[in-house]
């Protein structure tokens, strides 16, 4: 296969961005300051899932808050399991890149939101539940405009380009790219799993590919299931209905749990129950136009009868094991937004802090990646593109029997022989993580350990490792 540079650009890429979400589209306007940077989305730019993103952007903007508290709040919610030096960094600039976004344009709502963990109301939002679409929108917006940045819509990534020192680029499956850094913002794997909030093309790819690459992953075992999402669809109805007073409900009517618990313990609450009601007939449902625009048009009046939720696969805690600026254990190679573990969420995501990742993490990514060297003169061959992995619905099926709410050895240990390498890798975090702790339930070991306070890392050809990270 030949290594053509057909980037666009005269001039050599400082870097190539892989996903057109918030964490890619925010990373390229950062990096375009000083470099010329490719975009590659393998769909249409506005298809990610951040644009399905409904709850807002956490940030201690309130007079009555600080980014100690939203701190504390992450770590709680992370169930011992926080890396501190990332909490701190994403609380304490939280603050400065909602601004950021105001100044690119966009036009957030008044006040500020409650949800689920949060102390207090600090989770800002942009129309109501369409936080996400409104921020990716305006990203796209900017992206587009800018002159130093291209944009290759419909390109899929199908390998990472290293030679034996670091990475040198991708391989799509029209060309080679060479760029002084990559960064991987290829979002999550919660499609993986028969029920899901995310689009079918939120599978993993990013990850998998930094694994064959030789780059570390973790966390993986950790997949928060969103507690509420409309029965027999992918509809997520925001945790901030249940922060503005929306109420969960038995099948005779009875309210059963603590809205605003953490994700996790609501979702094994619904899930034990089968299928329950939220109801949003005493809030204002005005504030939310667009979800309830959705909800009638599901077949549903929300102002007069409560609306039946089951729990489904939402976001992938683990990913790519970075650094605070990004970087993987491949040099040149980057990854920020889900597809990363920085260890900033632990156990479990805190509300409204996955938005804020992108940003806070993509901009640091970003001016990183802006240091490395030339790609080198003499490139390596193209490697060839690996065998694809197909997402049928038997392993669909599959991940969420066997490694859904809740797990045991049997199922996990089934999960082994399953056709795809990621779902191979989930299945071994889970079964080396031999206690239950926040997104990650074991049925035979339902307790925390002190002795997994610690992160299982994966590496290509070793044993899954527990480490500590500061």
């Amino acid at each position: 296969m030949s290594a053509p540079r057909n980037t666009g650009h005269d001039s050599e890429l400082a870097l190539v961005v892989v996903g057109g979400g918030v964490a890619g589209l925010f990373a390229a306007l950062c990096a375009a300051a000083e470099g010329d940077v490719l975009v590659l989305t393998k769909g249409p730019l506005l298809a990610s899932t951040s644009l399905l993103a409904q709850g807002g952007i956490a940030a201690a903007v309130g007079e009555d808050d600080d980014p100690s508290f939203h701190a504390e709040d992450t770590v709680r919610a992370g169930r011992g399991l926080c890396r501190p030096s990332a909490v701190s960094v994403l609380t304490d600039e939280a603050p400065a890149r909602i601004r950021d976004l105001v100044e690119l344009g966009v036009d957030f709502d008044d006040g500020l939101g409650l949800e689920g963990g949060h102390g207090r109301r600090r989770v800002v939002h942009a129309g109501g539940a369409a936080t996400g679409d409104r921020v990716a929108r305006t990203l796209a917006e900017r992206v587009l405009a800018h002159p130093r940045i291209t944009v290759a819509e419909g390109e899929r990534m199908v390998s990472i380009w290293r030679d034996d020192e670091r990475c040198v680029g991708v391989v799509t499956d029209r060309r080679a790219v060479t760029a002084r850094a990559t960064l991987l913002s290829t979002g999550g794997a919660a499609a993986l799993w028969e029920r899901t909030t995310n689009p079918a093309g939120a599978v993993g790819e990013g990850m998998a590919a930094a694994y064959r690459a030789g780059a570390a992953l973790a966390d993986l075992e950790f997949v928060q299931f969103h507690p509420t999402t409309l029965v027999d669809s992918s509809l997520l109805l925001s945790e901030a209905l249940r922060g503005e007073g929306a109420l969960l409900l038995d099948q005779e009517g009875n309210r059963f749990t603590d809205e605003l618990a953490p994700r996790d313990v609501v979702a094994r609450e619904i899930a034990a129950r089968g299928t329950v009601l939220l109801d949003l007939r005493a809030i204002d449902r005005g504030l939310f136009p667009t979800l309830m625009g959705s909800l009638v048009d599901e077949g549903y009046d929300p102002a007069m009868t409560p609306i039946p939720v089951a729990p489904a696969a939402h976001y992938t805690v683990g990913g790519v094991l970075t650094d605070l600026e990004g970087r993987s254990e491949v040099p040149g190679l980057y990854a920020a937004g889900e597809c990363a573990a920085t260890g900033v969420h632990g156990a479990n995501r805190l509300a409204s802090n996955s938005l804020l990742e992108c940003l806070v993490f993509g901009r640091r990514a970003a001016l990183a990646a802006l240091g490395e060297p030339a790609v080198p003169a003499d490139l390596p061959e193209v490697p060839d593109a690996p065998a694809p992995e197909l997402v049928t619905p038997e392993l669909r099926a599959s991940l969420w029997h066997d490694c859904g709410l809740i797990r045991d050895a049997a199922g996990l240990e089934r999960l082994l022989d399953a056709p795809h390498v990621l779902a191979r890798l989930i299945a071994r975090t889970a079964l080396a993580r031999e206690e239950s702790r926040g997104s990650h339930f074991r049925a035979d070991f339902p307790s925390e350990s002190e002795a997994f306070e610690r992160h299982v890392v994966l590496r290509p050809g070793a044993e899954a490792a527990l480490e500590t990270w500061l």
